[in-house]
């Protein structure tokens, strides 16, 4: 569900932090004050960095419910240390084929981060009419939008973004993805369906001395235009040999664009 190794999660976590837009969170905030406690459940939550980011924003009291289909993950993400009003407990399910399971309890607020632009129209139909149909709100953090930007740049830099892209639409386990127009699809859909939305850009941005960072998303970069098989593969480990030189002399700048959304129904539990 969340397909993603332990490593990379904790490796982009504060970048993650860095990048949630603030008044997309200003929002969730106000929304949820009057309530003297929140029941939250997270969607792929990986190994927690969602429930990590949110929790100073809510009431004092919170219960979370942790969906992955990941075990180790959400045996990580159960370990994190929280205050003594937070309550975690963690559900294994596949979002794929159960996730209106995933809502089938009390709930006050879903939370989705990173997920978005891997999933088919067809899940997000299915998730946006879950939600409406109990009446609950909705955030949902770091969808990709297909904006990307590198420092210095490289005359193959928009040969690779397009592959990139491109890769984006393929199935990631839940039907052909939207990507980069995932957020915009969903947000139009919960309008539909009388929802409000609040939204703003939340891009990863990396400095030179971001290195790690750099150099993870540029071979994953250079695996996906490789997966994609529409460039030439000396070329493709030439322009990644050029962008990890660039990166670890600090000389490299990234930036990944991404959207951050709250969406509230006209009348919530």
């Amino acid at each position: 569900m969340s397909g993603f190794s332990a490593d990379w999660l904790t490796l982009r976590e504060p970048y993650d932090l860095r990048a949630r837009n603030p008044t997309v969170l200003d929002a969730v905030a106000a929304a949820l004050k009057p309530r003297s406690s929140i029941r939250v459940v997270d969607l792929a939550s990986g190994t927690g960095s969602t429930l990590r980011a949110l929790n100073p924003h809510l009431p004092a009291r919170q219960n979370w419910t942790l969906i992955d289909n990941d075990l180790d993950l959400l045996t990580r993400a159960t370990a994190t240390p929280l205050a003594k009003d937070v309550s975690v407990i963690a559900v294994p399910l596949d979002l794929n084929s159960e996730l209106e399971a995933a809502l089938d309890r009390a709930v006050d607020l879903v939370t989705i981060s990173a997920l978005l632009d891997l999933v088919s129209d067809t899940w997000l139909e299915r998730l946006a009419g879950a939600v409406a149909a109990r009446s609950i709100p909705l955030y949902a953090a770091l969808s990709y939008d297909g904006r990307a930007g590198l420092t210095p740049s490289d005359p193959f830099d928009s040969a690779i973004f397009a592959e990139v892209n491109a890769h984006q639409l393929t199935d990631k386990g839940f039907g052909p993805a939207l990507g980069p127009a995932a957020a915009a699809f969903a947000i139009a859909r919960l309008e539909a369906l009388g929802y409000s939305v609040v939204q703003g850009t939340s891009d990863w941005v990396m400095r030179p001395d971001d290195r790690d960072m750099q150099t993870e998303i540029l071979a994953g970069w250079a695996s996906a235009a490789l997966d994609m098989g529409g460039l030439p593969f000396t070329d493709v480990t030439a322009w990644l040999k050029r962008r990890r030189d660039a990166a670890a002399t600090e000389r490299s700048s990234l930036h990944v664009g991404h959207v951050d959304f709250f969406a509230t129904p006209s009348a919530t539990r």
